[in-house]
């Protein structure tokens, strides 16, 4: 029996002194000052709006620099705090082994630069999170005019615009040509999307937000066919927010609708179609000599559909004469005459 109660006592002090000694290895590694700070910054390849030194001004005003106790250094706080930059996505803190302090900072990245009509301007992430203007640099991302608001808290209709730009920039921001032609898009009062151009003096109506792909493919097939021929200056307006075509308004002259499925016909169906159109009773245009409707010129001048009238033409009355109606003959009476 005694030897049972030996047995329990050797098991429990060795477990109070295990305990122990795990207990004074904690406070030694407490007791362990800061070895050192290092400091990655991550989440934006183009832009660096948090620097090092921001980073270091938060750490400070907290107490954790090289050399504190690290039981005194709060690191969740200091997480907090480094969240309150508007910049800062996510920041994480943690010790290793040699006491030395990790500090992650994960940067948000700048998608567009918006102005409100009041003259104010932020940018926008991918998330549509608004962040402040920097006095150290400035980022190149497209450019959106006339934002309706500036309230910090936005309206249902508002947030949908944002939430356009958001879509249009990352289109944009995707393909190189775009982001490179595109100097910045203006949001009209109807809440569509015109693009002002880097080259070239006209503007380039997409309508809403949507079918993007669809509507920026029209616009380069365009600039291939027609554009390139005929130079930048040619065309006002380029609308690409209707289905199956680009609407076209050459500089000076009234709008003209260029189907870009027949842009890419060959020309001897396009004098085809000319030449049916000039002989259909019910349609027909103005023009010296048929063309294809992606020549030189794309702009067909004076071209105004023949008014139709939709009224049935008056039917002739027609006199049908029917013959008169033939008396039937009397049968002439036999008469016997006696001889």
């Amino acid at each position: 029996m005694w030897k049972k109660w030996l047995r329990i006592s050797l098991w429990i002090l060795l477990g109070l002194g295990t305990g122990t000694i795990l207990i004074a290895a904690m406070e030694k590694k407490d007791e362990k000052a800061c070895a050192d700070i290092t400091i990655g910054i991550h989440g934006a390849n183009n832009h660096v709006f948090v620097e090092k030194a921001d980073v270091l001004k938060v750490l400070k005003n907290a107490g954790a620099v090289k050399g504190a106790p690290t039981i005194s250094i709060n690191l969740g706080g200091i997480e907090m705090s480094l969240q309150k930059n508007p910049w800062i996505k996510e920041a994480q803190l943690f010790f290793d082994n040699r006491q030395v302090l990790h500090v992650s900072i994960e940067e948000r990245e700048p998608l567009a630069r918006v102005f409100t009509v009041q003259g104010s301007s932020f940018y926008i992430d991918s998330s549509c999170k608004r962040l402040p203007l920097s006095d150290k640099m400035s980022a190149r991302v497209p450019m959106f005019t006339s934002f309706p608001s500036e309230k910090n808290k936005l309206s249902h209709p508002d947030s949908l615009v944002l939430f356009d730009i958001k879509a249009i920039a990352q289109y944009i921001q995707q393909d190189s040509m775009l982001l490179a032609q595109v100097a910045q898009v203006d949001i009209t009062s109807q809440r569509t999307y015109e693009i002002v151009p880097l080259v070239g003096n006209q503007l380039i109506k997409i309508g809403n937000a949507e079918n993007l792909d669809e509507k920026f493919s029209k616009l380069k097939m365009f600039y291939q066919q027609v554009w390139s021929k005929v130079g930048f200056e040619k065309y006002e307006t380029i609308d690409v927010q209707y289905s199956g075509q680009v609407v076209a308004v050459k500089r000076g002259a009234a709008k003209t609708y260029m189907d870009t499925l027949q842009a890419i016909r060959t020309y001897t169906d396009a004098q085809q179609q000319m030449r049916l159109a000039m002989y259909d009773s019910s349609y027909t245009m103005a023009m010296s000599k048929p063309q294809p409707f992606m020549s030189k010129d794309t702009v067909v001048q004076n071209a105004k559909p023949a008014t139709v009238n939709n009224t049935k033409p008056a039917q002739k009355k027609t006199t049908t004469v029917k013959p008169a109606a033939k008396k039937p003959k009397k049968q002439a009476k036999a008469v016997m005459k006696k001889h």
